[in-house]
Parts: C-alpha cells; structure tokens; sequence
C-alpha cells in the first residue's frame, strides 16, 4: 500500500467515524471508520520504514590498483558500506 492509498484511508475512516450518523442494522458505521484509520495508520507507517530502510545502504567496491606493466588488478578486493552515498561508476577496462 503506497501513501496516497494510506492517506485516502485516514481520510475515508475520519469521515465515516466523525461525520456520518447513518444507522444501518448490524453494522456500527463509527468502528468501521475507525478500522479503515487504523488500517491507514499502520499502512503508512509501514510504507515510510519500507521506504527509509530501502534507501540506507550504498555498497562500494573497489580493488586494488593495476600491477605495473600487466593491466591487470591484484587480487586484493574491499567492500565498503556507507550511507547516502551514490555508487562510483564502474571502471573502464581495456
């Protein structure tokens, strides 16, 4: 569920909690409106740590330095992980 889905859900849940006095036999029109703002709640809540967690983590590769006179890297490999930092571009082999 996005934000926009969660948000149409708080607003219908109000409605139907706060402003509408209809009495429908079986069927309490006030608790359904508070379902459909918790429901909204808690799809909000979940769509934003969703967001938060997916956008924390950057991974950096890189290796070591071309040996002199073969073009070609060691073999040492190193991973680094930072935050918010957009990865380098790959590097141009010949």
């Amino acid at each position: 569920m996005g934000i926009g889905a969660s948000i149409f859900l708080l607003a219908l849940g109000a409605i139907l909690a706060f402003a509408v006095n209809a009495d429908i036999s079986g069927l309490d029109i006030s608790v359904i409106g508070w379902i459909l703002m918790a429901a909204g709640l808690i799809g909000l809540v979940i769509t934003l740590w969703f967001w938060n967690s997916r956008r924390r983590t950057v991974v950096t590769r890189s290796t070591a330095a071309p040996v002199a006179g073969t073009g070609y890297a060691a073999g040492e490999y190193h991973e680094v992980r930072q935050d918010d930092v957009p990865p380098p571009p790959p590097p141009a082999y010949r």
